[in-house]
């Protein structure tokens, strides 16, 4: 393969909802390219993308595939991404390191919840699209109709630049209202003729090349003046007018195809080719500090990993693209997050599983190498005289949360040693082991999400595992004054154990007075503050603790140790077992034997004291609260509006988008288990939905008593 220099080189991801034809298309390229001599299907199972047995067996994209194909003398890097939202990690990925977005709409169904999720992404990370209606030629394709949804739908304004002439199962030619030519094709291979357009169509491509000028001219002033003074434009003229409305993300060129017979990928690449940004003018990365990595090949070398990979007979796997300057062979940089040298063996370009060893890559080209020693996904390599961090991804936030165990006792360490190279592999999984639950904590973007991970744990590890229902981290506080006293006693022959203290403890919040007396019970208790002490909690809120000891009645080198029988008790709270937090403890009061007293009587005092006021003080459980914005199609929302308010949902607001609604609502987080499920289910996959952490809220007095009462049920099984 020929070394492509950076003006040579285009990026980009194919997108679109689940079964939109992106791996059937990819193979097209890849076919039109001559990167391969055949082109696969997904029921032959032998596709470039969609090359794993998982992927076999479910006939869709799991994981993004990269790979390449040459064309007019130019490289095209595409990424094939999942359509799926749990696997939208993928998505993200790829939409770092490719320029454009090439989006496929499905023919039979038109612009769908799926396109508007992956539209949205997009939106997210400033990437332009370019639009394909794919699959013309299944018998119930309909055109008019997905045109119509793409405009409905879309957030970016879609204009024709071809359209079919029989779409259906005789689908064979289309009109470019761009070329003004008929193209039709004679095989299954691509093989095309071009045509004059025919007497019946002249008005119709006509009107389509109108609104494809003045769309192309609505970007610059020159070419709006030049089509004023003309009344139309030149080929070149359009192309430079879309390429600057893609550019500012203004237009959405759509163009038709059937990947499945090859009809129109050729057209599609060379348009790709003569008008989507190369590297150097298209929007460049970015730094740590915000600055622009711009693709310029004479400049030090960067390189950004996004995508790792394990192999059994390679090990790691890293892919990159070449952000700044030239990769060479045996080249040395260093990884800007750990400082170590790392040394570029091998480079390879991408087709899937095939991999072609070249020795150098240019600025903006994408590849893999093998064997780095501590590179991850994320990271930066870069020449160690011109030190450059680039922007790490942010991958969206979990939405499903699931408690992980071996089937088997004893290969808990092997467990955690294979999640953490599922992790390496994917970023969208987030696995800790929750000392508050005493549980191993799994998060992923869905239900299949996680079952794909255990599906691979299984086939590829022999390891077998188990999801179940989390405990949810619950906080415990008090909502009123109360004091006690606890006296700690043991006499066992020899040295005893003596330790007696009074507390008052109060609710904490930020801007409270300062303590001086306190009536409780219609007794008046005095504080004269000796010393205070304030603790940030780890869980969050805070524990004030204070000395108002008077006389001497405790010496102060047992409060260390009053205050850690204090801490104990927080972290394991006296109603369930939840870490307390926003507590006042005032120690006024007690007293203490001149032989038996030390520090574990007055641990075990503090903590009992504590503990019995604790339970005087209006406690009350406050739990996890999550926002949760949902995006539904229209015809679905009450469904699940319903569905929310049975979860002990409070509705936040609602807004409708081109046929889609977004629903708001403030949801327990004890009421989240397997809610992906549910929704895909009440909407046949359509809605799709965020979360993310709110705050902590009291629960309702009836879930408090049923969580009061498990939690003793389960005290006595113990």
């Amino acid at each position: 393969m020929k070394t492509y220099e950076t003006k040579e080189i285009r990026d980009i991801v194919l997108i679109g909802a689940p079964n939109s034809g992106k791996t059937t298309l990819a193979e097209a390229m890849a076919f039109e390219g001559k990167v391969i001599e055949r082109r696969g299907t997904i029921e032959g199972e032998n596709t470039l993308s969609d090359n794993t047995d998982i992927e076999h067996e479910y006939k869709r994209s799991i994981y993004p595939t990269i790979l390449y194909t040459e064309f007019m003398n130019r490289k095209l890097n595409i990424i094939d991404v999942p359509g799926s939202d749990d696997f939208c990690g993928g998505l993200f990925s790829a939409f770092k390191v490719a320029d454009v977005g090439v989006m496929l709409f499905n023919a039979t169904n038109g612009f769908e919840a799926g396109s508007e999720i992956q539209q949205r992404y997009a939106d997210i990370l400033g990437k332009p699209l370019i639009g394909v209606v794919n699959q013309l030629d299944h018998e119930k394709a309909n055109w008019e109709s997905t045109i119509e949804s793409i405009k409905a739908g879309a957030h970016i304004a879609p204009v024709i630049v071809q359209y079919p002439v029989n779409p259906g199962s005789g689908f064979n030619a289309f009109i470019d209202v761009l070329m003004m030519k008929m193209y039709r094709f004679k095989d299954e291979n691509g093989t095309r003729e071009e045509l004059e357009i025919p007497a019946e169509e002249t008005q119709r491509a006509g009107e389509y090349n109108r609104l494809l000028v003045e769309a192309a001219a609505e970007h610059d002033e020159a070419l709006m003046e030049l089509y004023f003074d003309k009344g139309t434009l030149t080929q070149d003229d359009i192309r430079a007018g879309l390429r600057l409305g893609i550019a500012h993300r203004a237009v959405m060129p759509i163009f038709c195809a059937s990947g499945k017979k090859d009809i129109g990928t050729k057209r599609l690449m060379e348009f790709i080719i003569n008008v989507a940004p190369h590297p150097q003018i298209a929007q460049p990365m970015k730094d740590t500090k915000g600055e622009d990595v711009v693709a310029d090949s004479s400049a030090p070398a960067v390189l950004f990993v996004f995508k790792s990979q394990l192999e059994s007979h390679l090990g790691e796997i890293s892919y990159f693209r070449v952000v700044r300057g030239k990769l060479a062979e045996g080249m040395e940089l260093v990884n800007a997050r750990t400082g170590n040298k790392e040394k570029i063996s091998q480079i390879f370009a991408v087709a899937g599983k095939n991999r072609v060893k070249v020795t150098e890559m240019m600025a903006g080209d994408i590849g893999c190498t093998v064997k780095l020693k501590g590179t991850k996904t994320n990271d930066t390599l870069c020449a160690p005289n011109a030190m450059v961090e680039i922007e790490p991804m942010k991958f969206p936030e979990p939405r499903y949360r699931a408690a992980v165990r071996a089937k088997k006792t004893g290969e808990d360490e092997k467990l955690g040693e294979l999640l953490n190279k599922m992790k390496f592999e994917d970023p969208t999984i987030l696995v800790a082991y929750s000392k508050e639950l005493k549980q191993n904590i799994i998060q992923g973007q869905g239900e299949h999400h996680l079952n794909i991970l255990k599906r691979r744990l299984a086939d590829e590890s022999k390891m077998e595992i188990e999801y179940f229902a989390p405990k949810i981290p619950y906080r415990e506080t008090i909502t009123k004054v109360a004091q006690a006293d606890y006296r700690h006693k043991k006499q066992s022959g020899g040295a005893g154990q003596f330790g007696e203290v009074h507390i008052v403890i109060e609710p904490y919040y930020e801007g409270i007075d300062e303590p001086t007396k306190y009536k409780i019970a219609g007794k008046e208790i005095a504080v004269s503050m000796k010393g205070k002490e304030e603790y940030e909690m780890d869980w969050g809120g805070k524990l004030q603790f204070y000395n108002s000891i008077v006389g001497g009645a405790i010496d102060a080198r047992f409060l260390p140790a009053i205050l850690k029988g204090i801490m104990e008790k927080m972290e394991e709270g006296p109603l369930t077992g939840s870490y307390a937090r926003d507590i006042r403890v005032v120690v006024y009061d007690g007293k203490m034997h001149p032989v038996d007293s030390n520090e574990i009587s007055f641990k075990l005092a503090g903590r009992n004291a504590f503990k019995e006021a604790f339970k005087n003080a209006g406690p009350k459980i406050m739990e996890p609260i999550y926002t949760v914005e949902v995006l539904v199609p229209s015809d679905k929302m009450g469904d699940v509006m319903s569905d929310l308010q049975n979860r002990r949902a409070m509705i936040q607001g609602m807004s409708s988008d081109k046929g889609f609604d977004r629903l708001t609502a403030s949801v327990p987080l004890a009421e989240l288990y397997r809610y992906s499920t549910t929704l895909s289910s009440l909407t046949s996959g359509r809605a799709t939905y965020t979360m993310k952490f709110q705050g902590y809220e009291q629960v309702p007095a009836d879930v408090q008593d049923k969580l009061l009462k498990a939690y003793n049920d389960e005290d006595k099984d113990e």
